[in-house]
């Protein structure tokens, strides 16, 4: 049902006309009526609330007044507690002071900022002379490690000097494919420990095979068990022999040179797989391959090289 209009006689015309509406009384009754549901809404909450709790509410209340109760008794026996460890701490002092002729120790005794130095037992002239003889050990060895790096040197630099075969018989061989070194080792046809001379370079068939010093080509052959086999004979009695190769590029009688290509790698006589078998010898005694790596590779890759070719059991051949 609409409002109620109001109308007023306007005596100059003769006629009614409608009484206009105040915007400021219409705002004020805005404002009255939005404030009193403020106020009922707030009052109905804090009657709700007064006379309605939850199962929480009662809970903490119940344990509130609970320690309104135990607090005072607290406070007495905290205040009981004080006084005895008073009362003991004099005890200690006296007892200390009789038997050990000092004090009694604190709760914390390192938080005494002499404590550390009461505790030391060694003398200023002890720790001198220890720390002269670290480092009169230390000086010591260092001239020896640079009387050796002398030695290494002054050798290098002899033109007489004979170098071992120090590259690598196969470029980019990483530790993973150093298989089997010299020792006893599972044979893959006999399943049974053989003597194994040499050391398994597990990489793919046709890749590059070189030399590893100069040298003459003493024999380039083929054998039921080796298969393609290269033997190269250097200076100072080394000798290196690459067999199961796939092709041989060099002949005997031939001459070669660090680094040069002398065949491929292959499976050729009885091989289990692509590989090379790389040997050392020194004046006809058979030497460990991986000793000879340590210039071409870094110190962590030579000891994991070692560890694979000590720890692989299986050979390839």
């Amino acid at each position: 049902m609409a409002g109620r209009k109001r109308f007023v006689f306007d005596a100059e015309n003769f006629h009614f006309g409608q009484v206009p509406r105040k915007v400021g009384k219409t705002v004020l009754y805005v404002f009255l009526y939005m404030l009193l549901t403020f106020t009922l809404a707030v009052l109905t909450y804090l009657a709700f609330t007064l006379v309605f709790r939850t199962d929480t509410e009662r809970r903490l209340r119940r344990e509130i007044r609970m320690y309104e109760r135990l607090y005072p008794q607290l406070e007495q026996r905290e205040q009981l507690l004080g006084d005895a460890i008073v009362h003991l701490q004099h005890r200690d002092n006296e007892i200390y002071g009789v038997i050990f002729d000092t004090g009694a120790p604190g709760v914390n005794p390192m938080s005494d900022p002499l404590a550390l130095s009461a505790v030391d037992t060694l003398r200023d002239s002890q720790l001198v002379g220890y720390t002269y003889q670290k480092a009169d050990s230390l000086m010591q060895r260092s001239r020896a490690v640079d009387a050796a790096f002398e030695r290494i040197f002054r050798t290098l630099s002899d033109s007489s000097t004979v170098l071992p075969p120090m590259t690598m018989p196969v470029r980019g061989i990483t530790p993973p494919q150093v298989g089997a070194g010299p020792g006893r080792k599972i044979h893959p046809f006999y399943k049974a420990y053989v003597p194994h001379n040499g050391l398994d370079l597990l990489v793919s068939r046709g890749t590059p095979v070189y030399a590893t010093a100069d040298g003459t080509v003493a024999s380039a052959a083929n054998s039921r068990d080796s298969g393609n086999t290269v033997l190269i004979r250097h200076a100072g009695g080394y000798e290196t022999l690459y067999a199961h190769l796939e092709s041989m590029s060099v002949r005997a009688g031939q001459r070669v040179s660090a680094g040069q290509q002398i065949g491929t790698v292959g499976m050729s006589g009885q091989a289990f797989a692509p590989h090379l078998h790389y040997e050392v010898l020194k004046d006809g005694g058979q030497m460990d391959p991986v000793s000879y790596f340590f210039a071409s590779v870094t110190p962590a890759e030579y000891a994991n090289m070692l560890y694979m070719s000590v720890n692989t059991v299986q050979s390839m051949d």
